[in-house]
């Protein structure tokens, strides 16, 4: 009985785990439904180019992530 909790314990466990969203990334002229943006990822950089990160709701309540390049977060150059 332990071995068969522990067996559909481990299912659940790879379900959810393969129901992460992948990121994708973004291109100049994607139509994009952002609901609600519910987290940014800038790395540090200083001014130089680096690569983003945005999860957001859509306007059916789905998960997405993406991409994109922008100007790094430790710019101080007005």
């Amino acid at each position: 009985m332990k071995n068969l909790i522990w067996i559909a314990g481990l299912s659940l466990f790879a379900q959810l785990a393969n129901a992460a969203p992948q990121a994708t990334p973004y291109h100049y002229g994607d139509e994009l439904d952002i609901a609600k943006v519910v987290s940014v990822n800038v790395p540090n950089g200083g001014c130089s180019v680096v690569e983003a990160t945005m999860t957001y709701l859509d306007s059916r309540g789905e998960t997405h992530v993406m991409t994109y390049l922008r100007q790094g977060a430790d710019c101080n150059d007005y």
